[in-house]
């Protein structure tokens, strides 16, 4: 049995007392106030939590420091901005044989510490022993934890002991607990994810649908990726219960704060206003700064945080930032990874499949091939050759070759320089019989590939062939 003492008296600290104390650990919940605390003891109920009973067993308390003194497991489940304050208190008293659960979700504005980042900040200032750390987070809302509806969790530490008891002290038949070791990357995912719960009721309240919605927690859940790897965690945590997990529950849900704020805000209230509404903490709009920094200083492109910035700044409107949003330049989607460029030049008259194999080659190389082709004119004029098919007859033909994402004029010599910047190219490929030709073009930050040919096949050899075969 553990003694549990948990930091913070709303919906999310209450469910966490009420799920331990039917596991039966002894367990003291500390409030701000020696007022609400008795109401608490007296009433056993909250009105967010309308319906749920709190067990007798748990006591409440106005007393932090004697709680935390106490406990052999602190829980801190308080909003964002108080747990640098609480972090002080704790340090006074911390004791190397407790662990510190760190339920809360947030980044501190001013360090970008995560919050159990924060904790240990404070308990390093206090010379007190750096007790064993763990991140608890996942999809795990506080009306629903509190009903004992089935619900899943991250316990994530560098300690994995704690992690472990942390697991069976939680643990029971409607409350599973993983354990993890990428804490980083489990807070990052629990900040970022109200962000972008926060966009979705924007999308929500401008009147979009599950479309939408969706599009938005995907793209979301690349954002947070990125920006996740670029800090130096672990990619899968964002696929898992604190990632994807958090963000599904949080984007689409009538318990989320932060949809519901953002809901509120793209329906015409203001950033205050909305908040009052909602009538607690919203934390996507303490994180939102935080973020908007942390995509800086990692260099992360993140527009789906930037355009709530935008919103909530007062910067722009919503049914703007939908456009803008919609409107950037198109990519591929690996967690917005840049589509590399492949192009390549020919005239490709009597197309035959020594072209199939080298437009194939081409876009291998890439994510986009992009053909230039020789116009009429420049057949003529310049390479003084001409073609059997016109200039719209071949590039109906290549157009039609599933490799080739697009098509283009080549009417001169010297375009290709300006093509490789107008295009975004980043691979210039041509067949090998042109090699060393076109090295220049590394200048420009290209990639220069000479692809083999196909020996037994060329245009030449088959208009000569077909010569030959009109003369007999």
């Amino acid at each position: 049995m553990e003694r549990v003492c948990v930091v913070g008296s709303g919906t999310w600290g209450i469910a966490l007392a009420r799920l331990m104390a039917l596991q039966g650990h002894e367990v003291e919940v500390w409030s701000e106030n020696e007022k609400k605390s008795v109401q608490l003891d007296r009433e056993r109920s909250l009105p967010q939590l309308s319906g749920v009973r709190i067990p007798e067993s748990v006591r409440f308390t106005d007393d932090l420091e004697r709680a935390c003194k106490e406990a052999t497991v602190i829980v801190c489940a308080t909003a964002s901005q108080f747990v640098r304050g609480i972090a002080k208190t704790i340090a006074r008293v911390a004791d190397p044989t407790q662990i510190i659960v760190c339920a809360t979700k947030g980044i501190e504005a001013d360090t970008l510490f995560s919050m159990t980042a924060v904790i240990e900040d404070e308990l390093t200032k206090a010379g007190s022993p750096c007790n064993a750390l763990v991140a608890f987070s996942g999809p795990t809302h506080a009306e629903e934890v509190a009903r004992d509806m089935p619900s899943a969790i991250v316990a994530a530490s560098a300690h994995r002991a704690a992690a472990l008891r942390v697991q069976k002290a939680f643990s029971n038949e409607v409350f599973r607990v993983y354990t993890g070791s990428d804490v980083k990357g489990v807070e990052l995912c629990g900040a970022l994810k109200n962000v972008v719960a926060l966009a979705s009721g924007m999308a929500a309240g401008l009147g979009y649908g599950d479309n939408s919605r969706a599009a938005l927690i995907a793209r979301g859940i690349a954002e947070m990726t990125r920006l996740g790897v670029a800090a130096g965690c672990v990619a899968e945590t964002f696929s898992g219960l604190a990632g994807v997990g958090d963000l599904v529950v949080t984007a689409s849900s009538v318990h989320s704060r932060n949809y519901r704020a953002g809901f509120l805000i793209a329906g015409g209230m203001s950033v205050e206003q909305a908040v009052a509404e909602v009538g607690m903490v919203v934390e996507g709009l303490n994180a939102l700064p935080a973020a908007v920094q942390l995509s800086a200083r990692y260099g992360v492109d993140m527009p789906i945080v930037d355009a709530v910035q935008a919103v909530v700044s007062g910067c722009a409107r919503p049914q703007n930032v939908v456009g803008a949003l919609m409107t950037r330049k198109l990519t591929c989607e690996a967690y917005g990874r840049k589509q590399r460029t492949v192009m390549t030049y020919g005239t490709f008259d009597l197309l035959h499949y020594g072209h199939i194999n080298l437009l194939r080659r081409a876009r291998a190389l890439g994510d986009r091939l992009i053909v230039a082709i020789s116009t009429d004119e420049f057949n003529w004029n310049e390479k003084k050759k001409r073609c059997y098919f016109s200039y719209e007859q071949r590039r109906t033909m290549v157009e039609a070759v599933g490799y080739v994402d697009e098509v283009v004029p080549e009417s001169s010599w010297d375009q290709k320089r300006r093509d490789m910047h107008a295009y975004d190219v980043d691979v210039f490929a041509m067949g090998d019989d042109w090699a060393g030709r076109f090295d220049f073009l590394k200048e420009e930050g290209v990639d220069v590939v000479y692809l083999p040919r196909t020996p037994e096949i060329s245009t030449t050899q088959i208009k000569t062939d077909m010569s030959k075969g009109s003369e007999k």
